[in-house]
């Protein structure tokens, strides 16, 4: 029922445009004596409104084409009715057009055809084709940039949001594999560690059980603290195992700050160090710098080998803070992309021991990461926000890029009508300036010219070329059975009642030869 009812209001709408173009045909149109015009509009109209969701292609061809039959058809007249038709046209056109390709080829192909039509109907001439172009830039081709950049930015919009949903389920499901992973090695420490503590209570509780100088009852007592410590190391085996069931093996974290730098160096990167103790500093918070460390390294030998890394670890009895830089390499960067989840880990650990991560680019083109870990706080909350190592989430990138392409069409709806007027303006001027300055007869040959020479001798003081700009009025009579030729004089263009030098012959005879202005009006 939705689709039935979508598709008559489409009609309706269509047919209320329809109703309101030939409206403006027919009001425009009636100035015209000739009918043919009226005649032509609503034709045009009819096609183009017809053919604009089925063929929108054939509607902004049919439309262009009604700029190039008024222009020279009505002697350059610009219609009120075929702008209106092109600016609809063409907006409904670029909004539902998606062969960029038609388009252009038919603008371009129709902008050229005008070219041998002015040359053939020079009682039309450069000014009607002229004409021509600045309608079909403003009034046809603005309009469907402006429809097209409305159609990207829809389009763009939807997938933006289809792929910043696909991004962001995507990067979560990464970011849980890294905290799983992350807690798998957390689980490994509180194994080794804690397991190691049980089993020295298990060895002590079974030396005291065989030691003298105990009754049965104290006896007993260490027998069940053995057994209960066994039990526990036994269960905590169990645990660790089930939370690390999915995970892949991981090693031990444990160990010096100092000797993980040196093995570092051994392997061939450039360290300049200043590590503090961490005596102060709880195990747990131990741990964690000795992994932001070992993944900071680690990103480096990878990502930017042979780079210099600058190590600080600055520990108080509040917090440590642990900041790894690398310059930039210098052979450029490994080509290709980090999947992160050593930093989304690494975020991870210090999230549990209520610590912050911070890594990205710096100034000078490297890499900064800086771990603050308190030594008495909380976990912080998880964030669900899905950022990545610059703190911006796949879907936020995604769309920004979105926003830059409506940006670069809504650019190119402005500067591409606005450059097509320019180099309309520009080509006509120079057409103009050429012919005007290639039509111009001296007063000098004027004089030498004598009524009753012959065209043959006249022809090699003549240009090549008439002037097709002449004044609208103040033209003597012409002679009965002349056909009459004109030309400028030096006048200036600027002025603007410039003179034209007209010669009549009859046959192969000058009749007449005049020189006349444009009439001033009463």
């Amino acid at each position: 029922m939705k689709g039935v009812a979508r598709r008559r209001w489409r009609v309706v709408l269509d047919v209320l445009l329809w109703i309101f173009l030939c409206l403006v045909v027919g009001i425009d149109a009636s100035n015209n004596p000739d009918h043919w015009e009226l005649i032509f509009g609503f034709v045009a109209v009819t096609v183009a409104v017809a053919a604009s969701r089925r063929l929108p292609a054939v509607s902004l061809v049919v439309t262009m084409c009604t700029a190039v039959v008024v222009a020279f058809g009505w002697g350059g007249r610009v219609a009120v009715w075929e702008v209106f038709l092109m600016v609809i046209v063409g907006y409904l056109t670029g909004l539902r057009l998606t062969q960029v390709r038609v388009a252009l080829l038919a603008g371009t192909g129709i902008a050229l055809a005008g070219l041998p039509v002015a040359l053939l109907l020079p009682s039309a001439g450069f000014g009607a084709w002229g004409a021509m172009l600045g309608v079909l830039a403003f009034a046809a081709v603005a309009p469907w940039l402006l429809g097209r950049h409305v159609r990207l930015r829809r389009e763009l919009a939807r997938a933006g949001w289809r792929r910043a949903e696909e991004m962001e389920s995507r990067q979560r499901l990464v970011a849980d594999q890294a905290r799983l992973r992350e807690r798998a090695r957390i689980a490994s420490d509180m194994h080794d560690s804690l397991g190691h503590e049980l089993s020295l209570i298990a060895v002590r509780a079974a030396a005291l059980e065989v030691a003298g100088g105990l009754d049965d009852v104290q006896r007993a007592a260490a027998s069940e603290l053995r057994e209960s410590a066994a039990t526990a190391t036994e269960r905590l085996r169990e645990i660790i195992g089930v939370l690390r069931e999915d995970a892949a093996p991981v090693e031990p974290v444990q160990g010096d700050l100092g000797e993980l730098i040196g093995r570092a160096r051994a392997s061939g990167l450039l360290i300049e160090s200043q590590v503090a103790g961490l005596a102060a500093a709880p195990p747990m918070v131990a741990r964690a710098a000795y992994r932001v460390l070992q993944e900071a390294l680690t990103n480096v030998a990878k990502h930017a080998p042979g780079a210099a890394v600058t190590v600080r670890v600055l520990s108080s009895p509040k917090a440590t803070e642990l900041r790894v830089v690398n310059a930039p390499p210098p052979a450029g960067p490994l080509p290709g992309t980090s999947g992160r989840r050593g930093l989304i880990g690494l975020r991870e650990r210090v999230r549990l021991v209520g610590g912050t991560l911070r890594a990205g680019p710096d100034a000078r083109g490297g890499f900064e990461l800086v771990a603050t870990l308190p030594h008495d706080a909380a976990p912080v909350p998880e964030d669900e926000s899905g950022t990545d190592e610059m703190g911006q989430s796949e879907s936020a990138r995604e769309l920004e890029l979105v926003r830059r392409d409506v940006r670069r069409s809504l650019v190119q709806a402005i500067v591409i009508p606005l450059a097509l007027f320019g180099v309309v303006i520009g080509g006509s001027g120079v057409a103009f300036l050429l012919q005007w300055y290639g039509s111009e007869v001296s007063m000098g040959v004027y004089e030498q010219i004598e009524v009753g020479d012959t065209r043959q001798a006249i022809a090699p003081l003549l240009p090549s070329q008439q002037r097709l700009a002449k004044p609208s009025n103040g033209e003597p009579p012409r002679p009965a059975g002349t056909a009459c030729e004109y030309y400028g004089t030096s006048s200036s263009w600027w002025n603007v009642r410039y003179a034209a030098i007209r010669l009549c012959f009859a046959g192969d005879r000058l009749v007449t030869k005049d020189i006349y202005s444009e009439a001033e009006q009463p």
